[in-house]
C-alpha cells in the first residue's frame, strides 16, 4: 500500500463514525499549531506546514475540492508565516512574538479580502460543483482559514477571531462530510480560540503600555 493510501486509510471507527489517519494525523498536527501559536513560537509554522500536506489527502478522500485547495495555500502561507515570524523575533517585548490589534486599514483589507475572496472562491465552486459538494461552507471555511493566517503572520489579534468564525462552519461540514475526527478538533479548537484571544490581547496591552511607560520617564 502506498503512503498516500496508507494515510486514507481507517484508523479506528468510534460512535459509527469512521477515524481516518490522515484525517486524525493531520488535525493533531493542525492542533499542536495552535496551541504554539498560543505560546508565539515560530514552530507554530512547521507544524502547520506539515498538517497541511497530511490533510491534502484527507481532503481529497472527501471530495472537497476547497479544502485541498486551502491545505495547498495553508503550505504556503505556513512558509511565509514562517519566514514573517522568524524576522520579526527581535521586536518582541520578551523575547518571543510581539502582537497586537490590527489599525483601522488593516481590518479593513481582513474583512474584504474575506468577502471578496469568499464571493470569488463560492462562485469558482458552484460554477464548477466537481470541486466542493458545498460550495459556500467550503469557501468560507477557505478564504477564512487564509485570512486567520495571514492575521497571525503579522502578529494580529484579530486572527484568534477570524479562527473563531471559521470554527463555526468548519463543525458541522466536517462531520456532514465525514471527517469526524475534524470535527472533534474543531470544537477543541474553540477552547483554544477563546484562551488564546484572551492571552494574545492582554499581551499587545501590555506591549502598548511599554513605550508609553518609556515615553513618560523621558
Amino acid at each position: 500500500m502506498s503512503g498516500l493510501g496508507w494515510l486514507n486509510g481507517e484508523a479506528f471507527t468510534a460512535f459509527g463514525q469512521h477515524i481516518l489517519w490522515s484525517d486524525m494525523l493531520g488535525n493533531i498536527l493542525g492542533l499542536t499549531a495552535l496551541a504554539l501559536g498560543w505560546r508565539r513560537s515560530v514552530l507554530t509554522w512547521p507544524a502547520q506546514l506539515l498538517s497541511g500536506v497530511i490533510l491534502v489527502g484527507a481532503y481529497a478522500s472527501a471530495q472537497l475540492g476547497g479544502g485541498v485547495g486551502k491545505q495547498l495555500l495553508v503550505i504556503a502561507v505556513a512558509a511565509w508565516g514562517w519566514r514573517q515570524w522568524t524576522r520579526g523575533r527581535r521586536r518582541a517585548q520578551d523575547g518571543s512574538i510581539a502582537v497586537r490589534f490590527a489599525d483601522a486599514r488593516e481590518r479593513a483589507w481582513l474583512i474584504a479580502g474575506a468577502v471578496l475572496g469568499t464571493a470569488a472562491v463560492g462562485s469558482l465552486f458552484t460554477a464548477f460543483p466537481s470541486l466542493s459538494w458545498s460550495p459556500w461552507a467550503d469557501a468560507y471555511i477557505f478564504v477564512g482559514t487564509l485570512v486567520a493566517m495571514v492575521a497571525q503572520a503579522r502578529g494580529l489579534v484579530e486572527f484568534w477571531f477570524a479562527w473563531l468564525l471559521v470554527d463555526l462552519v468548519g463543525v458541522p461540514l466536517a462531520f456532514s462530510s465525514g471527517l469526524a475526527f475534524s470535527g472533534l478538533v474543531y470544537v477543541i479548537y474553540f477552547a483554544l480560540v477563546v484562551w488564546g484571544a484572551y492571552d494574545w490581547w492582554q499581551r499587545s496591552r501590555t506591549g502598548a503600555a511599554a513605550p508609553a511607560a518609556e515615553g513618560a520617564a523621558a
